[in-house]
């Protein structure tokens, strides 16, 4: 990725960069249920951006560090990956281990809920990107002012 320029949202958790004629949107800090920055948790990036950082835990009680892509659409992770498609994991901060607080059901038929990572440290729901608890199930959003920034990512492909 090539960006000369970025503007930051009125919060400033997130870069919109230019891209000959796309956009691309970076999140550059999410919160746990307790105020932890999970973006830059770890020294793991992707294509120089620090990764978001959550704690999974899966049904037979493995649990490990996903380092997330912080490029909206990007579904690169890394870390503790070796883990079924389709199995429902319970999503955590991995600096108290608590878990994310549920949003509610995706909407989707598929059975999965959405977890919430706060794009501001007033950690409302209205700001947040949502986190799907089924491994490999891509129906994250980012939501900020109660808007959904994934639905305009689908009208305006990256």
């Amino acid at each position: 990725m090539d960006a000369t320029a970025h503007e930051t949202s009125a919060e400033g958790h997130a870069h919109l960069l230019p891209h000959s004629d796309r956009v691309t949107v970076v999140i550059t800090q999410a919160f746990g249920p307790e105020g932890h920055n999970l973006v830059g948790y770890s020294n793991v990036t992707f294509n120089g951006y620090p990764a978001i950082t959550v704690l999974v835990r899966t049904p037979e009680g493995r649990e490990g560090l996903v380092h997330l892509s912080p490029i909206y659409g990007d579904k690169r992770k890394r870390g503790f990956t070796d883990i079924a498609p389709g199995t429902r994991c319970i999503l955590c901060c991995p600096a108290t281990g608590l878990p994310l607080e549920k949003l509610g059901p995706v909407g989707d038929g598929s059975g999965a809920d959405h977890f919430a990572l706060y794009l501001t440290t007033k950690m409302l729901s209205g700001h947040a990107i949502a986190l799907s608890d089924v491994w490999d199930h891509h129906e994250s959003l980012i939501i900020d002012d109660a808007a959904d920034i994934s639905y305009w990512g689908q009208v305006h492909p990256i």
